[in-house]
């Protein structure tokens, strides 16, 4: 929220510098973003008055003036603005004046011949406006050579501060104030609400009504517990006084008219959002054409489904079952405690007015906000809560404002109020002294430390504007919570905290507790940690995408109040956010990507809502540095090289994984497609994605993904040999290797004929592979030939053949007992 200090010096006397304000604020938790100095914006900018407006000589569209600034010889300045002419007043920005705005310096200068000792300055080229259309010109009759910042407001400083969530009472001036006056020490001046209503429809009790009555229906008194409804008649619309203007202008408010800023206005002095509805368009949205015979009926319900409302930005928006209205005899006529309708605006022309102060409940405006897409000042505060205590306070003073301004006159007004009495607007909360100190620990005292004390505590607890009932123990007290703080107050742990944050957090000693045990990763982090190293090692780049997705898939689970319809269901996978990622590094033109996430996913099943953690990646880029040997281009990534860089990452895990064909996950090439397994459990997917998705895509042929269980891959890493390996020592001596081929079934997997070997030929055996594949002429039918190479070795010997036949035949008896297999070698 952006505080103007000149505004805030009105509600609390403070003695502070704006850097030292900011400062305070800031370790009290109220963080300020910026510190907005606008005296810097026009110093040396002053009042003149132009004495004569000639054409300039040498060109069309400039004029010279004889602008007097109270200095003996009038200044001659060169100006371009459409507006300016004789016995006007205006803001000269002098010889030496620097305007940070738009960072410029005046300096003498010659304009087309004609020398220029100054610049008539527009709103734009003071900071206050985007853009201009001419130079401004101020009310007649001011004293020339005046400093123009008062006149415009820039005498002022600006807080941007960010107020935490739970304190919804900091997002308005009157909050900031009593904030300040508890950290300072300061007294508060909080405005005055006058009693209006009740004089004024006294003297008007004898007249003839000249109106409909107004009736009130909520039928969602939880939603809103409360609703002032106020009929006032004879308005007059026209600007703001300049004052209401700056300050609108200053916290970030377009001013728009004396109706509407008033409402605005007391938005950001109390925080209590209102809303003004031109009331002859309310009846005649609500068919009430003969006004003398029927009522006038504001109602709050929730949304029909299919209804639409056109809002004050222009946009028709179709309305939610869980959107809620405010309606003029049952037609919606505004989104309510978000914004108002088109139709019933204020307009130039509007003559009477029904002024909407209302409570409404927090989840219910969240909700309603999310539904069509809006939040606005007004939705943000109620979101937060607004004050129960203090609604009368800000209607009443919004309808003395617009007597003042708008000469308005209030006529009748109608309470509909659900709410519980005063006295559940604040609680009492037992503090002790001892439990105080124990959460807080020792303060600084000079050189000494010590402890607070029922003085520092009775100061603390009063500036907040809490209650201390007397009591009989100077170590416990009862402290009551004023109504402006009840729902942010409601424990004993709240007031210490409240205790610290005033005392200031700064004050109390730093040094660490005696015994402090070093922090540490549990194994699952350890171990994803090296996952991640792993797949970087391999040439992976690793991803990070939301976990919201478009709804419609199969396990899906929805979201029940989603923040964008875009992104309203949780995703059951990783491979469909990296094929979408592949896909716009594409179109953006940065490539085919290699990459890898980690990450959660979440689905549902005959067991309810689950979600699991779960590794994925993408291939298709090409691998290698520099393409100058193939003249440029790019080397598809072949389905065996894919395989090497997941192989390469279980290998430096230490894993063996598995490789089984699969054709479940229909975005896959069927016959390009494997399980992984490992040690007997699932571990995950592995293959080419299918031709149909590449051509839907648009992506390249040799394009691969894997999806694995990363459970099941922690699990697998959670030995002794993994998290501590042991050193094994190379042997010195040759390997030995021989070749064995053999045609054998289609439907047996490589994987179990390495398994066999591997089995048969017990501990002489270092490793085996095959290097061979053959289908076609001369292989039997449903068989494919295979060639693998097995090396073996001992590591206190040199292996001769009398040591390997014997091993090397047993291994050919096994793969003909166990697969029935036709050896060629």
């Amino acid at each position: 929220m952006r505080i103007s200090l000149n505004w805030l010096k009105e509600l609390v006397d403070f003695t502070a510098t704006p850097q030292e304000l900011a400062a305070t604020l800031t370790m009290a938790g109220f963080e300020v973003e910026d510190i907005e100095d606008r005296r810097t914006w026009a110093q040396g900018v002053v009042v003149g008055k132009v004495l004569d407006c000639q054409p300039h000589p040498n060109a069309d569209k400039l004029r010279v003036c004889q602008v007097d600034i109270g200095q003996k010889t009038p200044l001659n300045i060169v100006c371009g603005a459409p507006n300016a002419r004789t016995d006007i007043y205006v803001p000269i920005a002098t010889v030496g004046t620097h305007l940070p705005n738009v960072n410029l310096t005046i300096r003498p200068a010659k304009l087309r011949g004609v020398p220029s000792e100054g610049m008539i300055c527009s709103l734009a080229e003071l900071g206050l406006e985007k853009e201009s259309s001419g130079i401004h010109i101020f009310e007649p009759d001011l004293k020339l050579g005046s400093d123009v910042r008062p006149l415009l407001g820039l005498d002022d400083v600006i807080l941007d501060i960010t107020a935490t969530a739970n304190r919804a009472d900091a997002l308005s001036m009157v909050g900031i104030a009593r904030e300040v006056a508890a950290l300072t020490g300061a007294t508060l001046k909080l405005p005055e609400a006058p009693e209006i209503m009740a004089g004024e429809l006294k003297s008007r009790g004898a007249q003839e009504k000249t109106a409909s009555g107004l009736v009130l229906k909520i039928e969602e008194s939880q939603a809103c517990p409360a609703y002032i409804g106020t009929v006032i008649e004879q308005v007059k619309i026209a600007p703001s006084p300049a004052w209401l203007q700056q300050r609108l202008t200053a916290a970030g408010v377009r001013p728009i008219n004396n109706v509407v800023d008033v409402t605005n206005y007391v938005l950001l002095e109390w925080g209590q959002p209102l809303h003004a509805f031109d009331r002859d368009r309310l009846l005649g949205i609500a068919g009430t054409e003969d006004k003398s015979s029927k009522p006038l009926t504001i109602g709050v319900r929730f949304a029909a489904s299919g209804e639409t409302l056109k809002t004050l930005d222009g946009q028709s928006r179709t309305l939610q079952p869980q959107t809620l209205l405010i309606t003029a005899n049952n037609q919606p006529v505004a989104l309510a405690g978000v914004m108002g309708g088109e139709e019933t605006e204020v307009h130039a022309d509007t003559q009477n007015l029904v002024l909407e102060a209302a409570l409404f409940e927090p989840v219910a405006i969240r909700r309603s906000a999310r539904s069509v897409g809006l939040r606005t000042e007004a939705s943000s505060r109620y979101e937060r809560g607004v004050n129960f205590a203090e609604l009368e306070v800000a209607c009443r003073r919004a309808l003395g404002m617009l007597v003042e301004l708008a000469g308005g006159v209030p006529f009748e007004q109608k309470i509909a109020d659900a709410r519980p009495n005063q006295s559940a607007w604040s609680r009492s909360i037992e503090l002790r002294l001892d439990r105080v100190n124990q959460i807080l620990g020792p303060i600084v005292l000079g050189d000494d430390v010590g402890e607070l004390q029922p003085p520092d505590l009775n100061r603390i607890i009063t500036a907040l504007g809490c209650k201390i009932d007397n009591s009989t123990d100077e170590k416990v007290w009862q402290v009551t919570v004023p109504p402006y703080r009840y729902r942010d107050l409601e424990r004993e742990i709240d007031l210490i905290e409240e205790i610290a944050r005033l005392y200031g957090y700064d004050n109390f000693c730093d040094d660490l507790p005696q015994e402090t045990e070093a922090g540490y990763l549990s194994i699952d982090q350890e171990l994803t940690r090296k996952l991640r190293e792993a797949f970087r090692a391999a040439g992976l780049t690793e991803l990070v995408q939301y976990s919201l997705v478009k709804p419609g898939g199969d396990k899906q689970i929805a979201l029940a109040n989603p923040l964008f319809a875009e992104y309203s269901a949780l995703r059951t996978d990783l491979i469909s956010g990296l094929i979408d990622a592949f896909q716009y590094n594409l179109e953006q033109g940065n490539g085919a990507l290699n990459g890898f996430e980690i990450g959660r996913i979440f689905f549902c099943d005959e067991d309810g809502l689950m979600e699991a953690d779960a590794i994925a990646g993408i291939l298709g880029g090409d691998r290698t540095v520099g393409r100058f040997p193939r003249g440029g281009r790019e080397q598809p990534m072949s389905w065996f090289e894919a395989k090497g860089v997941l192989e390469s990452v279980f290998r430096r895990l230490n894993l063996a994984v598995e490789y089984q064909p699969d054709r479940r996950d229909p975005r896959l090439h069927p016959g390009r497609t494997a399980s992984l397994w490992v040690q007997g459990n699932r571990l995950g997917t592995f293959g080419q994605l299918h031709p149909q998705l590449r051509q839907e895509r648009g992506l390249p042929d040799a394009v691969y993904a894997f999806e694995l269980d990363l459970d099941v891959l922690l699990d697998s890493l959670d030995g002794e040999e993994n998290l501590t390996p042991a050193f094994r020592a190379y042997s010195t001596f040759p390997a030995s290797d021989r070749d064995i081929a053999f045609f054998a079934p289609t439907q047996v997997s490589v994987a179990e004929f390495e398994r066999a070997i591997s089995k048969a030929a017990g501990t002489l055996l270092e490793s085996v592979e095959v290097f061979d594949e053959y289908r076609g002429e001369n292989v039997p039918t449903g068989q494919r030939s295979l060639a693998f190479r097995i090396v073996y070795r001992a590591s206190d010997r040199t292996l001769t053949d009398a040591d390997i036949e014997p091993v090397h035949q047993k291994v050919r008896e096994a793969l003909v007992d166990k697969f029935n297999v036709n050896l060629r070698s």
